[in-house]
């Protein structure tokens, strides 16, 4: 989470260059908005054979197939997760290039479905609620030293820092996150990484932490200490958001979901996608990196994976939209979408909504690999812009398509 000075301070430039586009960037859920009646207003090109009756049926049926992505996604996560850990217990117990490579091409791998699952925040439920994980969990930009030794600074960190913290535990990390500064990161995904990468010194490619730094470097075995407590984090705190929508649990939170009036379980699921489009994905995670053409600003900078987040990201939105998501093990959990809803109800928005969608995924499959390469070199920077801009229009067709449905978002981040 990127200081809110200084994201207003980048987004007057997207003022400029975009037409007024803008961005808040405070990670908390949004409130939402009661529609008017001019929100909920529909066109004239409105199917004129539509029946109340079969789109609140229709309504239910998106919502109940939404549940079950949800839950199958956290499930992919949490499993690559625990295949993370195994291969980090491997690496640790034998340090070799062979087993720090293999620990590395989990992580990769482990984040292919958490990236598909940040569509989820923003409303409140149980990965960003007030006791939610998130912050455990997917937490940056993170400041290196917090927790190792960095360059200049050999005694850096809290792996170093042995007569204040004698023994390294996973209650340890949990207790130390975010304390004295939002980038004094201690768990989740990225201190992993960058236990695994180290420090991304280079111009053009990842960090190159050698594995000796777990065999015969000062404080090998307390850095191995760290990495296994880090990945049991990530695994439970998985593993809450996997039980938190897990069917046929009586009071967990997808029973709530599924129990609210159809529209309020919409209206989340609306402003979920258009928060991440318009604001975290295209602001926070892309713009301010395009903006200050600084690879610190990367969501996943060690390991030079940013670009894959950002597609995740993307695809987690058309998951949503088009009701499908395909499992790690090629299981398609399919059924009622918003987009077979929207065109029941508009057949012009639809066929907009559909065109914005799949522009903003490609868009972002379209821009240059590595990302930080993307950001500074003046003939990548372009795509970079154009993805932007097709995040945020995006998010505000989502907002027209809301109010088709009969519901109201807000796509900004409040302050």
């Amino acid at each position: 989470m990127k200081n809110l000075l200084r994201v207003l301070s980048a987004f007057l430039l997207l003022l400029m260059a975009c037409g007024g586009r803008t961005a808040d960037t405070e990670e908390t859920a949004v409130d939402p908005i009661e529609p008017t009646a001019e929100m909920v207003e529909t066109d004239e090109t409105a199917p004129s054979d539509v029946d109340s009756e079969t789109v609140e049926a229709m309504k239910a049926e998106v919502v109940a197939n939404y549940a079950d992505i949800v839950y199958a996604s956290y499930q992919d996560s949490y499993d690559t997760a625990v295949a993370l850990q195994t291969a980090l217990q491997t690496f640790v117990a034998n340090p070799t290039e062979e087993t720090h490579q293999a620990a590395k091409d989990a992580w990769l791998a482990a984040r292919e479905p958490y990236g598909q699952t940040e569509v989820y925040r923003f409303y409140g439920g149980p990965i960003d609620d007030e006791d939610g994980p998130e912050g455990l969990i997917n937490a940056w930009p993170l400041d290196e030293s917090y927790v190792d030794y960095v360059e200049g600074a050999p005694d850096a960190g809290i792996i170093n820092n042995v007569a204040e913290y004698p023994e390294i535990n996973a209650e340890l990390l949990e207790s130390l996150n975010e304390v004295g500064a939002e980038e004094n990161i201690s768990t989740g995904y990225h201190a992993i990484e960058f236990l695994l990468w180290g420090q991304d010194l280079s111009a053009d490619g990842s960090g190159d932490r050698s594995y000796t730094d777990y065999t015969e470097a000062e404080n090998a075995e307390r850095r191995g200490q760290y990495l296994l407590a880090a990945a049991d984090l990530l695994v439970a705190h998985l593993g809450s958001l996997v039980d938190a929508w897990a069917p046929d649990v009586s009071g967990n939170y997808r029973a709530e979901f599924l129990a609210q009036p159809a529209n309020d379980a919409i209206q989340k699921m609306l402003t979920g996608m258009g928060v991440l489009s318009k604001s975290e994905l295209a602001g926070e995670r892309m713009f301010v990196a395009y903006d200050n053409q600084d690879q610190e600003d990367e969501h996943s900078c060690f390991s030079d994976n940013t670009h894959r987040d950002v597609i995740n990201n993307a695809q987690g939105i058309l998951n949503v939209y088009t009701g499908s998501y395909t499992r790690v093990d090629g299981t398609v959990i399919s059924g009622a979408s918003l987009a077979d809803l929207l065109a029941r109800l508009d057949t012009a928005v639809a066929a907009e909504m559909d065109t914005l969608a799949e522009t903003a995924l490609s868009s972002t499959q379209s821009i240059h690999v590595p990302f930080d390469q993307a950001i500074v070199v003046a003939d990548h920077r372009p795509a970079v812009l154009e993805s932007v801009n097709a995040l945020q229009d995006q998010g505000d067709k989502l907002a027209e398509v809301a109010s088709l449905i009969g519901v109201a978002i807000n796509t900004d981040l409040p302050e």
